[in-house]
């Protein structure tokens, strides 16, 4: 990315509570959710609803190297969801709401890579960490209704 910006992306299930995590961290420009990973273009939210699409939803996030890491952004990731479930985080099923790190550079991927075998060797958790991490996709910005989705409806749930 151009003006010292680098870009990341997480799917950690519905992508309203990643974005305002990430939304406040000193060092992030900009988050917007949409969906990634699949081979589907241009989906929409019914579509990827469906199963059918491939796509995980998404949060890119915008961020100034110089004052918030990867390592940072990879720790945010890790510690506010399931990294342990397939296709699922709390109540919400399906493929699109699974794990997975896309990495835009071989920094990344290989950082991504070492915190999740860090994890495992540490034995954080009980069960097997299930957590994709794959070369970044095209991104498909969701919906403008689901852009900052939890600040424009206070008391909204996502878990």
């Amino acid at each position: 990315m151009n003006n010292n910006k680098q870009i990341a992306s997480f799917g950690m299930g519905c992508f309203w509570r990643p974005d305002i995590l990430f939304a406040k961290m000193p060092g992030v420009v900009k988050t917007e959710v949409g969906y990634q990973g699949g081979d589907f273009e241009d989906p929409t939210y019914e579509d990827v609803c469906s199963g059918n699409t491939g796509h995980a939803e998404t949060v890119r996030i915008e961020y100034d190297p110089k004052k918030v890491s990867y390592e940072t952004l990879l720790k945010i990731f890790w510690e506010n969801h399931n990294p342990t479930t397939i296709n699922r985080q709390g109540p919400d099923i399906g493929s699109q709401y699974r794990s997975v790190i896309f990495f835009y550079t071989p920094e990344q991927e290989k950082l991504a890579k070492a915190s999740k075998t860090a994890l495992e060797k540490a034995k954080k958790y009980d069960k097997m960490i299930v957590t994709e991490i794959r070369k970044a996709t095209p991104f498909y910005k969701a919906e403008d209704y689901h852009q900052k989705y939890l600040e424009k409806n206070q008391g909204a749930f996502c878990p």
